[in-house]
């Protein structure tokens, strides 16, 4: 069949544009009542906190490092941790394993269309010191490969939608990256045979210039820390801390909050090892799954079940979303106790894999 594809909605809001393309009618409708909602339903204000301005009093700088250190999967907090006050047992409890509790999700999701949703760092590949080599492995690709065959599948991630995809290289999944500001679905998903689409959605593209500005200023400005490097994340920038040494933290925390102390368009938030620079849009990750799960056709549905797995702070604004609307499960990657919205957890990449194996095996043997 000959591709030829027809814009259906070309739209732009205050904070972002959707196209929407399609030949005969696919696994994505025309979806007007949401771009007309943006800012009502799906665009709500965000509940995350951007990290607080920092100062140059002692104790502003202090609580700043030790927010940093948090961040350290290699380190306990500083503060009394979460299983010092109530116990690691307390905490499994009510975070139980997806492995071991995997019969109850596979209960749950009877009757319904299971729509898989994926960090990427921390989540299908392990942390490491520098993140242009955080690789999946064959055997990782394979298990994601496989679940997308069954199941809709997108990877969000903090990091640039290109970059992510030259991580994956899967051309039958959805990508949004810069923490969702960026979307883009495949142009068939091997789930429908109703003919190809292709839906993009830009939540930032107003705030390009002046990310790519802060860029070069913040290249500039932390040169003189060794191991500190800047990612350029398209809608967003990482400046990574894996490599810093701990006594420059402080130091690093005032420079990058000197430089984007003139963009106040601009909020600093964090997460695992990294300050990360976004625009203040009312957009994050939970707001990209709702908006996925709608352009997918399961806005308001209860014959879906989104699981999302993720390991940062990031994704706890999808977590919320699911245990706010009891639609579905977010599963936190962590070998230690912290607060999190999830419903399950895993411990490393390792067991994500497992976990997406047995998705895979439960679904081939319903299908014989």
């Amino acid at each position: 069949m000959t591709k030829q594809n027809v814009v259906v909605s070309d739209c732009t809001s205050p904070i972002g544009k959707v196209r929407l393309a399609a030949s005969n009618s696919g696994l994505f409708s025309p979806i007007p009542e949401t771009l007309a909602s943006l800012d009502g339903r799906l665009i709500a204000i965000s509940k995350k906190k951007p990290i607080k301005r920092l100062e140059t009093g002692g104790a502003r700088v202090n609580a700043w490092v030790d927010s940093m250190r948090d961040s350290s999967p290699t380190r306990t907090k500083s503060t009394p941790s979460l299983p010092e006050r109530e116990g690691k047992s307390s905490w499994i409890l009510r975070h139980p394993s997806a492995l071991e509790n995997f019969e109850q999700i596979i209960s749950a999701s009877k009757g319904k269309q299971i729509v898989m949703f994926l960090d990427y760092d921390g989540t299908l590949s392990p942390i490491v010191e520098d993140p242009d080599q955080a690789f999946m492995s064959m055997e990782m690709r394979e298990a994601v490969r496989d679940v997308a065959r069954y199941f809709p599948t997108a990877i969000v991630s903090g990091r640039c939608r290109d970059k992510v995809y030259n991580f994956v290289r899967l051309e039958e999944l959805f990508y949004a990256g810069s923490h969702g500001m960026d979307i883009k679905g495949p142009s068939k998903h091997p789930k429908s045979d109703k003919g190809n689409q292709e839906l993009i959605f830009e939540a930032a593209s107003e705030f390009l210039t002046m990310i790519d500005e802060v860029y070069k200023a913040l290249i500039n400005e932390i040169s003189s820390i060794p191991g500190a490097k800047v990612e350029n994340n398209k809608f967003c920038l990482a400046v990574h801390f894996r490599c810093v040494d701990e006594k420059r933290w402080a130091a690093l925390a005032k420079q990058v909050r000197v430089v984007i102390s003139v963009y106040p368009k601009l909020k600093l938030t964090q997460g695992r090892k990294v300050l990360e620079i976004r625009p203040t849009v009312k957009w994050d990750k939970g707001k990209a799954l709702e908006f996925l799960l709608e352009s997918l056709g399961y806005a308001n549905s209860n014959d879906v079940l989104p699981i999302y797995i993720g390991d940062d702070q990031t994704d706890e604004d999808a977590f919320k979303v699911l245990r706010h609307n009891g639609k579905g499960f977010g599963i936190l990657v962590s070998r230690v106790a912290k607060e999190t919205n999830a419903s399950y957890s895993l411990q490393e990449p390792s067991e994500v894999k497992e976990f997406l194996r047995l998705l895979v095996e439960h679904e081939r043997g319903c299908k014989l």
